[in-house]
C-alpha cells in the first residue's frame, strides 16, 4: 500500500502541473475508418495534444468536443487553433512541425496571444520557452512525455551510439528494408541494455509516459513477460513490421520534429488551409471529465473516443467512476452511438461487467455494446503507433 500511495503521489505531481502529451499517441487513420464520420456527428474525444480532434474535424465531423481534465492539454489545442486562424503556413510549420519558433516572442505577442482564451493566455505567457531554441531544441523534447523522448534520444546518441541506424530506419522505403536494417545494426541488443530494462520497470519512468500504476499492473498481469516484454515487443514491431515512412508519431519521438512526408493531417498545407477556411470552427475545448461534460451537454453525442483512460479506472476504488461515466454516456448519446477505446491489456472488453441503469433496469454493458471485433482486429494490426494491447469499436444498442 505504501508503494501504491507513493506511485500515485508521483504520478499526480508529474501530471498535475504539466502538458503531458505533446502529440497524440493514437493513430487517427484507424479512427477515421472506425468512426465513419458525417456532418451529423457530434464527437467527444479526450483532448490529449489535440491532433486527433483536428483530424476528426478534417474527416467531416459536424462538431468535435475536445474534453480533458488537464487544462494544459486544452491550452495546447487552443494554441493550435489560434495558430491555424492567424499564422501563415510557414510560421505554423515552424511552431508545430519543427517544434521550435525562434521568433516566438514577437509572433506570440502580436498574432497568437490576442486570440487565446484568458486561461490559455495566462499559461502561454509563462510557457513560451517550450517553443524557443535551447538545449533540447524542440517542443517535442519538452513537457512530460517529451522529457522521456529527450532521454531516449540522449541514449541513442551518446550511450548506444546508434543514430545512424535510427536515421537509416526512418529513411527505409519499405518494411523489408527496415527488418534488414534492424538485424544489420543488431538493434535488439543495443536498444535493451540493462539500464533501459531497469528504467522501464520503474513507475517513475512510466509516469513520464502517462502510464499510471493501475495500467502498468494490468499489463504486468495480462502480458507474458510483463511491462518490459510488452514494450520490447511493441518497439520491435514498429521497426520491423509497420512502415516507418509515414509514421509521424515515431519520427517526431526519435528526431524531435515531423517531416512533410510524415506529419499529422493538420500540418499538411492543404489541410491547414481547410482548417483556416472554417473547419477549425468545428472544434471546441472543455476542461472537464467525460462524465462532467456529458452531464452538462445540451445535445446528445453520436461518437466517443475514450483513448485508454478506462484502464486508469479499472481497479477499485476508481471503478465507481467508470460506472458513473458509462451511465452518463448511456444518458447522453444518440441511438446506435459508437464508442472507440484502447487498452494496454490484450482484452479491452474488461468493462463488460459494468452495470448501468437503462429504463429503470440494471443492465450490464456486455448486453448493450455490440462489438465490431473483426474490424477492430484488422485495424489494430495496422496501428502505426502500436503502443496498445487492444482496440475496441462498439455500438450502443439499448
Amino acid at each position: 500500500m505504501v508503494v501504491e500511495r507513493l506511485s500515485k503521489t508521483w504520478f499526480n505531481l508529474v501530471h498535475g502541473r504539466n502538458i503531458v502529451y505533446n502529440q497524440c499517441w493514437e493513430d487517427p487513420r484507424l479512427d477515421r475508418v472506425a468512426l465513419e464520420l458525417t456532418p451529423q456527428d457530434r464527437v467527444v474525444v479526450i483532448t490529449s495534444a489535440g491532433c486527433n480532434a483536428l483530424d476528426y474535424a478534417l474527416a467531416g465531423a459536424g462538431h468535435v468536443h475536445a474534453v480533458d481534465m488537464n487544462s494544459k492539454q486544452n491550452h495546447l489545442l487552443e494554441l493550435k487553433l489560434a495558430g491555424v486562424r492567424h499564422l501563415d503556413y510557414d510560421t505554423f510549420w515552424k511552431l508545430f512541425g519543427n517544434g521550435c519558433l525562434p521568433e516566438w516572442n514577437s509572433v506570440y505577442a502580436s498574432q497568437l496571444r490576442p486570440h487565446l482564451p484568458s486561461d490559455a493566455r495566462r499559461y502561454w505567457d509563462r510557457k513560451g520557452a517550450l517553443f524557443k531554441e535551447g538545449r533540447r531544441k524542440s517542443f517535442y523534447f519538452r513537457c512530460t512525455s517529451g522529457t522521456f523522448a529527450w532521454f531516449v534520444n540522449y541514449y541513442i546518441d551518446r550511450v548506444a551510439k546508434m543514430r545512424d541506424a535510427v536515421n537509416a530506419l526512418l529513411s527505409a522505403e519499405n518494411v523489408e528494408q527496415q527488418k534488414s536494417l534492424f538485424e544489420q545494426y543488431d538493434l535488439a541488443k543495443k536498444l535493451w541494455r540493462p539500464m533501459i530494462k531497469f528504467a522501464m520497470r520503474r513507475d517513475v519512468t512510466l509516469s513520464l509516459l502517462g502510464v499510471p500504476r493501475a495500467q502498468r499492473k494490468q499489463i504486468d498481469e495480462g502480458y507474458p513477460g510483463g511491462i518490459l516484454q510488452f514494450v520490447v515487443d511493441r518497439v520491435e514491431a514498429v521497426f520491423t513490421k509497420i512502415p516507418l515512412k509515414d509514421n509521424y508519431a515515431w519520427r517526431v519521438y526519435l528526431t524531435g520534429q515531423y517531416s512533410p512526408e510524415a506529419c499529422p493531417e493538420y500540418l499538411k498545407p492543404e489541410n491547414f488551409e481547410r482548417l483556416k477556411g472554417g473547419v477549425a470552427d468545428h472544434v471546441t475545448t472543455h476542461t472537464n471529465t467525460v462524465q462532467g461534460f456529458l452531464e452538462q451537454a445540451e445535445e446528445p453525442v453520436s461518437r466517443l473516443v475514450l483513448l485508454d483512460h478506462m484502464d486508469w479506472l479499472s481497479r477499485d476504488p476508481a471503478k465507481r467512476i467508470l460506472t458513473s461515466e458509462w451511465q452518463a454516456i448511456l444518458d447522453k448519446t444518440t441511438p446506435n452511438a459508437r464508442v472507440l477505446w484502447r487498452s494496454a491489456g490484450l482484452d479491452g472488453t474488461f468493462i463488460n461487467s459494468v452495470e448501468v441503469n437503462v429504463d429503470g433496469q440494471k443492465r450490464k454493458l456486455a448486453d448493450l455494446l455490440h462489438y465490431n471485433h473483426a474490424l477492430a482486429t484488422e485495424l489494430h494490426a495496422k496501428d502505426r503507433v502500436h503502443t496498445y494491447g487492444s482496440f475496441c469499436i462498439a455500438d450502443i444498442h439499448r
